[in-house]
Parts: C-alpha cells; structure tokens; sequence
C-alpha cells in the first residue's frame, strides 16, 4: 500500500509540474488566428490577446468605414489624428519602405484593388492603367508629423504587410508583462513565439511547400518570430499566367522575382512581415545583397526559387532543416 501510495504521489507531483496548456482561436485580419499559451496566467492572456487583435484589426483595416486607415484613405488631402498603435506602425512601415528602397511601399492599395484582391472581382489592368496606378505609388509623399498623417488626395494606405506581424509583436510583449513565459501565435502566415517550448526545447515550425500542401521544411524558434510571404498565399489565373498579391510597386503589378516565397526570421514580427515582402519583390540575387548589407537589421531568410530550389542565411544553418519527403531538394547556404 505504502508503495503505491508513493506512486500516486510521484504521478500527482510530476503533472503538477507540466504547465497547463491554453487555446483560443480568432478571426482578424482576413484570416484564422490560433494561439496557445502555457501556465496560470494562460488563460487569461489569451483574452486579452483575442480582445486586442480584435482592436487593431478595427484600427488598420483598410475597407472598414469606421477604421483610421480607411479615415486616412478617405480624407481628400487633409490631415487626420491617429491613435498610438496606427502612429506607431504607420512611421516604422516607412522606416521600413526607406529601407528597402521602396520594393515595400504601403501605399500600393490602389493596385492591389485594381488586380481584384481586395473584392475577389479579378482583373489584369491595361498597360495605361498599370501606369497610371504606378505613379500613385510613392511612400516619401505621406507626411507623418507625430500623430498626425496627411496623404496627397488619391493616395491611399494599406498595412497589409505589416499588421500581422505588428500585431503578434505587439501580444507577446503584452503577454509577457501578464507573466506569460511560454506561447505561440500563428497569424496566418505570421508565427510569434514567446519563449521556449515548456521544458526548454525550441518550437518547430512548419514553412509550407509553395507548390503544395504539405511542410517543406522546419525551423527552430526561441523568443522570435518568422514571416513567409509567397504567391501561393493568394492569386487567381487568367489566359494562363498566375497573378499573386504581392505588388512590385515600381511596376503596380504582381512581383515576377524568380521567387515562390520568402520566410523571415528576427526579433521583430513587424520587420520580419514587411521584409518577407520587400525581398520577394527583389528577388534572390537583390534580396541576398539587401541582407549582406544590412547586418544591423539581424534577421534571416529563405528564399525558394520557382525552379524549387532553397537558399537560407547562414544563421539558420543550425535552425533549418528540410521536412520529410523533401530531403532530396537543393540547399544552399548564404554567406
């Protein structure tokens, strides 16, 4: 009897010591958010998380008629006061547009509506109207004085780029301060970690094929985030081409770069989201040499060629490694 009831005892005290394991799931930003949090500040992280989410989607949706964007989208020219999180986003998206020389540009909606990407009523422009939506594209014209933003009339935002991983840097510096040590956030194609798995092993996530359903290879993350963008995400074919909604600004129509997607790995959720895409626009040999020469930045990436190809910075040599089925795939290693 003393024996089994020493068993017991051992049983009950290690299930005491696996942190309880929380789950929410929300809608946002035009996609499915999962999050998982562990420990007895969990569950109520995650209220606050879903709670939030559902704020800032209120503040930068681009087609609700009660958001600032659409308030800013929609101002003929004056000036508009924005809240601290729109302020905020707003001037690191430029920083971020500067950066990349403008392969991100957030003033792109336009081109983005007239493709069809944002009402699914697909189109290709002509080449005039292609022009015409080109020279509306030019980020060094939004004047951001604080809190305050005044866009030339027929400019117009869109965070598309940037909000999710904004948003998920955003919840897990809040859930960190509600004393949550270990969590995951998938924003769509965004993933924010907070921490390390419960136990000390690095999450694993999943980077999907580009030409199909399944993992093409895995990541470890601690206390970071990773961003993939790709063609794949969201397109439609006319007379047999595929048109994807990631924009070449310079060009306002979808980025033909020889590339299927770029993941990115940082710090930052809102740096590694508008870097996803501003590489893809690039390309690889660009993408690869804006990388080289920003190392202040301290991110990583992946590109995936349309050929299948993979190429990865070194500072995922240790982190990455291709998922099963895909052993036999070309990598190469950035220096």
């Amino acid at each position: 009897m003393k024996r089994i009831f020493l068993l017991l005892l051992g049983l009950l005290l290690l299930s005491g010591c696996q942190p309880q394991k929380h789950d929410s799931q929300t809608f946002a930003m035009d996609t499915i958010m999962q999050f998982t949090a562990y420990g007895p500040k969990g569950q109520q992280a995650l209220a606050h998380a879903s709670a939030r989410v559902q704020e800032l989607d209120q503040l930068f949706s681009v087609t609700r008629s009660t958001s600032e964007i659409y308030a800013v989208n929609h101002a003929q020219g004056e000036p508009v006061a924005l809240s601290e999180d729109t302020a905020r986003l707003l001037a690191q998206s430029l920083e971020l547009c500067s950066q990349t020389g403008g392969a991100l540009d957030i003033t792109a909606y336009p081109a983005v509506r007239a493709w069809g990407f944002t009402t699914g009523d697909y189109q290709v422009p002509s080449a005039d109207e292609l022009l015409a939506l080109a020279a509306q594209i030019d980020y060094t014209q939004v004047e951001l004085t604080e809190n305050q933003v005044r866009l030339p009339e027929g400019m117009e935002l869109d965070f598309g780029a940037v909000a999710k991983g904004y948003t998920g840097e955003v919840l897990a510096q809040e859930l960190r301060e509600l004393g949550v040590e270990s969590a995951i956030l998938t924003l769509g194609g965004n993933v924010q970690t907070i921490g390390s798995r419960p136990g000390g092993d690095p999450w694993r996530i999943g980077v999907q094929d580009p030409e199909g359903d399944g993992y093409l290879m895995v990541l470890s993350l601690v206390d970071q985030a990773a961003v993939t963008s790709g063609g794949y995400q969201r397109f439609f074919d006319a007379d047999g081409e595929r048109y994807w909604h990631i924009m070449d600004p310079a060009s306002a129509a979808p980025a033909r770069s020889g590339l299927t997607s770029v993941t990115i790995v940082g710090d930052s959720g809102t740096q590694c989201d508008g870097l996803s895409t501003a590489l893809f626009v690039m390309g690889l040999e660009e993408g690869t040499q804006f990388w080289r020469d920003h190392r202040e930045l301290e991110f990583e990436a992946i590109f995936v060629t349309e050929a299948g190809a993979i190429y990865h910075t070194a500072g995922l040599t240790d982190r990455f490694f291709l998922a099963e089925g895909y052993e036999d795939r070309e990598v190469t290693v950035l220096e």
